[in-house]
């Protein structure tokens, strides 16, 4: 199972970053490539502490039927809801964000899965720090899928 925290598939997506262009276009959803940029970084802040995190009441009711789903090999199908504090509007700077991404990308494989357990996820709650590798992983190939690399 892929994990942002195994380092051939870190480096995986590392390559895949690098490749993606300012112009790129889009395949579904809504955002411009600097705008998915900062709303995977934005993601990132919370497995880090960045702000505070309470899982929502409607996660709460869901998660555990789709478990499964969110944390097994198939990736994230096209146009899931997006929780509206990730929602990403502003033009951005893309190399600005695509080296934010990469700092944050460091600060959370510094703090290894130890140190993100049990961090919480807004939707999905508290995670164990397998969870939270593979859930990374996920949201970053599906965000790199949409833009076609």
């Amino acid at each position: 199972m892929n994990s942002l925290f195994n380092p051939g598939d870190r480096d995986a997506l590392a390559r895949r970053l690098s490749e993606l262009e300012p112009g790129a276009q889009r395949r579904w959803g809504r955002m411009q490539p600097a705008q998915m940029l900062r709303h995977c970084a934005v993601a990132l802040g919370d497995v880090l502490g960045d702000r505070p995190v309470k899982q929502a009441f409607l996660g709460k009711l869901i998660t555990p039927l789709i478990r499964g789903q969110i944390f097994g090999d198939k990736p994230f199908g096209r146009n899931a809801p997006t929780d509206p504090t990730y929602v990403i509007k502003d033009a951005l700077d893309f190399d600005a964000e695509r080296a934010r991404l990469a700092t944050l990308i460091d600060r959370v494989v510094q703090r290894g899965t130890a140190k993100t357990e049990g961090m919480i996820h807004p939707f999905f709650g508290r995670l164990s720090g397998e969870q939270w590798g593979r859930l990374i992983f996920k949201h970053f190939d599906h965000h790199l899928r949409q833009f076609g690399v």
